[in-house]
């Protein structure tokens, strides 16, 4: 029976590039590849676009938008009805709305000792200002982490079955860190790097999961794809210019010499999310988060790094999320 993988985000960027390799792959043959995407149109043309390069894949498309409680649940039944297993769930889509680009401190940057980090992270120069959801979620935290909690928590039918395995991969960041992220506040209400708060959330619940789940043969992994450029990236200086951006990519290439997380296209970012499914998921390390790198000469390749996540907080996020998860359920009762 074919594997069945379902990648959120697939339209683009990250979520695309991994598509086609997956496609390019020896195990191509046996793959049934579910693009689930928020955007009908594009995922339309992402799969046309698959499908011209391997006219016999086995693609289909699942409308979802993580952000959205009723469209999360709503896809969560249709996977049910069309699916009697999922073999692999790549957790892409993800938002960083109306970033803020503090140009005083990228200056400031520039000529410190952490120029390095601050490219590669994004670390004191990136804000954003997040948005609420019709459901009374803040917006990067339902898009980015809880809509794909959500989710996992409905397919556990098709993911925990006797005498198989199954693998959950979640892409996160180099820009996820402790220090924006709060127990008190796990949707960020009230801080200003949402995007940071929700992929460092990831990074623990993936710990948590694992504590939960392994026992019913599903495992969880985090990748960084590195820095890339994306439409997420470009979103961070809108009205940048284009051509701006072109005359950047040699800087870019250049910093490459001095730090190997500057992956820049969407291919190389993939490299880590690739590299998992190639694995066998009770081998892989728990507390690591598998990156993407590549070379100053171009060679792509994926490096493990210890994530800065514990066992105690990661077990605290969880049981928050379950407790949010039960308060969406009794609204869409007395709904």
């Amino acid at each position: 029976m074919n594997k069945v993988v379902l990648v959120t985000g697939a339209n683009s960027g990250i979520g695309l590039a991994l598509c086609e390799r997956l496609l390019s792959s020896q195990d191509a043959g046996g793959l049934h590849l579910c693009l689930a995407c928020r955007n009908t149109r594009r995922a339309q043309a992402a799969r046309a676009a698959l499908l011209g390069v391997r006219p016999s894949a086995q693609i289909t498309l699942l409308h979802i938008d993580t952000s959205s409680i009723s469209s999360v649940l709503g896809a969560a039944r249709e996977l049910r009805l069309r699916f009697t297993r999922l073999d692999y769930v790549y957790l892409n889509a993800g938002i960083m709305p109306n970033p803020q680009f503090d140009f005083k401190a990228f200056f400031k940057g520039l000529f410190s000792s952490n120029i390095i980090t601050m490219f590669s992270t994004g670390e004191g120069i990136l804000t954003q200002k997040g948005g609420v959801t019709p459901d009374g979620l803040q917006e990067v935290f339902a898009t980015n982490h809880f809509g794909h909690f959500l989710l996992i928590r409905e397919l556990e039918p098709l993911l925990c079955q006797a005498g198989r395995t199954s693998q959950l991969i979640w892409t996160s960041s180099s820009n996820a860190r402790r220090s924006a992220f709060s127990l008190e506040d796990v949707q960020h209400r009230r801080g200003r790097e949402p995007y940071s708060s929700s992929k460092y959330a990831s990074d623990l619940l993936s710990l948590a999961l694992n504590t939960h789940y392994n026992k019913q043969g599903l495992y969880s992994s985090v990748i960084c794809p590195g820095f890339v450029m994306t439409n997420l990236t470009y979103g961070i200086l809108p009205s940048f210019p284009a051509f701006l951006w072109t005359l950047l990519i040699p800087l870019l290439w250049l910093i490459r010499v001095f730090t190997n997380t500057f992956t820049l296209t969407a291919y190389n970012g993939a490299e880590a999310l690739f590299w998992i499914f190639l694995q066998k998921p009770e081998r892989l390390d728990p507390r690591a988060k598998y990156q993407s790198l590549t070379s100053v000469l171009g060679h792509n390749y994926t490096q493990p790094q210890r994530m800065d996540v514990d066992l105690d907080t990661s077990e605290a996020l969880y049981d928050e999320l379950l407790q949010l998860e039960r308060e969406i359920g009794r609204k869409q009762i007395s709904s």
